[in-house]
C-alpha cells in the first residue's frame, strides 16, 4: 500500500520513507509533528490560564500534517474558516436569545437546537461561498453555539490560538522540507 507522505518526493521524509515504509514513517510524522504543535499550544494554556486548547484545533493539527498541500491546510482557509465558525456561532447565540446563557448540554432547549443548526449550517455554507473549506471549523461553530466559550476574551484566545497553530504548521512543515502555502493553497486543488 502507497501513501503519499506530505510533501511528496520534494520532502525530507522520502528518505526514511524508502527506508522504513510509508505508514510508519506518516505514523510517526504526526506524532512528532502533533506532540510539538498541540504541546505547545497546551503548555500555553496552562501558563496563561486560557482556553487556548479546543477539540477542534485537534482536528486542525490533523490536516496540516497530514494532508499539508490540500486547500483545507491552507493558513488563509484554516483562519478564515476557523474565523467564519466563531461568528456564526456567536450570530446563531444572539439570533436565538443565548449568548449569555451559558452551556446547555444536558437538557437541550429547542432554541438551543436552533443556534446549533444555525451556526453549522452558516458555517459550512459561508466557507464553499468564501473558498476557504475547514472542516474543523465545524466544531469550533458547535463548540460556540452550545456555550462552551462565548466571553470576548476566551473568543479572541481561541482565534490567537489558531494564528499561533498556523505559524507552527508553517515552520514545521517547512523545516521539515515538506512544501507548505504562507497563506494561500499552493494549488487549486480542493481537499
Amino acid at each position: 500500500m502507497r501513501i503519499n507522505l506530505p510533501g511528496g518526493q520534494a520532502s525530507r521524509l522520502i528518505g526514511w520513507q524508502r527506508r522504513f515504509g510509508d505508514t510508519r514513517v506518516l505514523g510517526a510524522y504526526l506524532l512528532v509533528t502533533a506532540f510539538i504543535s498541540f504541546g505547545t499550544l497546551a503548555a500555553i494554556a496552562a501558563i496563561l490560564q486560557q482556553p487556548f486548547v479546543f477539540p477542534s484545533l485537534g482536528a486542525t493539527a490533523f490536516v496540516f500534517y497530514f494532508s499539508s498541500q490540500s486547500v483545507q491546510a491552507a493558513p488563509r482557509s484554516v483562519f478564515f474558516g476557523q474565523l467564519i465558525g466563531l461568528l456564526a456561532g456567536v450570530f446563531a447565540l444572539l439570533v436565538f436569545g443565548l449568548f449569555t446563557a451559558g452551556p446547555d448540554l444536558t437538557g437541550v432547549s429547542w432554541p438551543r437546537v436552533g443556534a446549533l443548526t444555525l451556526a453549522l449550517c452558516l458555517t459550512l455554507s459561508l466557507m464553499v461561498w468564501l473558498h476557504v473549506p475547514h472542516a474543523p471549523a465545524g466544531a469550533t461553530t458547535l463548540i460556540v453555539a452550545a456555550g462552551l466559550i462565548t466571553a470576548p476574551v476566551q473568543l479572541a484566545v481561541l482565534l490567537l490560538a489558531v494564528l499561533v497553530m498556523i505559524a507552527e504548521a508553517i515552520l514545521i512543515n517547512r523545516a521539515l522540507g515538506v512544501p507548505f502555502p504562507l497563506w494561500a493553497p499552493l494549488t487549486d486543488a480542493s481537499a
